[in-house]
């Protein structure tokens, strides 16, 4: 446990703003590999904690209202890391052709048409798909789930992907089909949890993160050339989102 406890703290500082004991961020490469591993079970913890900001809420408010004082404290908790993914991909994508303009507006830290309106439908879709689960109850577990689903899902992209230089490389480099298993090993509780409790809507979740998977590669390759950050991120809250509706949907 004790060799697992660091790259776990780490991948908790990556992924939010939590700060428990561990290394520094200055130390981050010499325990990539076993952080990258940790990102779903980092996420079950971040969607267990906003979880508990839903279930408190959900005492004084309707679910409603519940579900957007929590989806706030999660972009709180997260710093907007994805969300902030979302909106500059978007942008990118939408107002440029050739991979240098999409890589160039997506630099840019001003936020455009595109990034702005695929942010807001994006955290509407989340929302909307807690809400039609109509009990607190059921929405905690789609926080979790979706929680270590979401982030499984950029470890894929950062897998599957080749990736551009800059930061995004130095982290993907760390990603391979071994380091994949041992993520899936350890979000496996979460995600056996998740079917057990709701195995039709898991089931279709799985499919839609592997359609996904296939389609948002060609695009990236055909429009990039590869991954950087940003995609790696958006590929997290479209996890997120995803898992939700398919939640949701059964």
């Amino acid at each position: 446990m004790r060799e697992w406890a660091q790259p776990a703290a780490l991948a908790l500082r990556f992924l939010s703003r939590l700060s428990p004991p561990g290394e520094e961020m200055a130390r981050f490469e010499r325990d990539l590999p076993r952080a990258l591993a940790c990102f779903p079970l980092a996420g079950a913890l971040l969607g267990a904690i906003t979880a508990l900001v839903l279930w408190a809420a959900a005492l004084v408010f309707p679910l409603y209202l519940a579900v957007l004082v929590a989806l706030a404290f999660d972009a709180w908790l997260t710093r907007g890391l994805h969300e902030d993914a979302v909106a500059d991909l978007v942008d990118g994508l939408g107002g440029g052709r050739a991979p240098e303009d999409v890589l160039r507006i997506m630099k840019n830290s001003q936020i455009g048409a595109f990034g702005a309106l695929a942010l807001g439908f994006a955290v509407a879709l989340r929302a909307a798909g807690l809400v039609a689960l109509e009990d607190p109850g059921r929405a905690v577990v789609a926080l979790v789930v979706a929680g270590a689903a979401s982030r499984l899902l950029m470890l894929a992209v950062m897998w599957r992907v080749p990736a551009l230089p800059g930061l995004g490389a130095r982290v993907a480099g760390a990603m391979d089909g071994r380091r994949f298993a041992q993520a899936v090993l350890l979000a496996a509780p979460v995600l056996l949890a998740g079917a057990w409790i709701a195995p039709g809507g898991m089931a279709l979740a799985l499919a839609a993160g592997l359609a996904f998977l296939a389609w948002y590669r060609a695009l990236l390759l055909r429009r990039l050339g590869g991954s950087n950050g940003d995609a790696m991120g958006a590929a997290a809250y479209a996890g997120l989102v995803g898992t939700t509706l398919a939640l949701a949907a059964w």
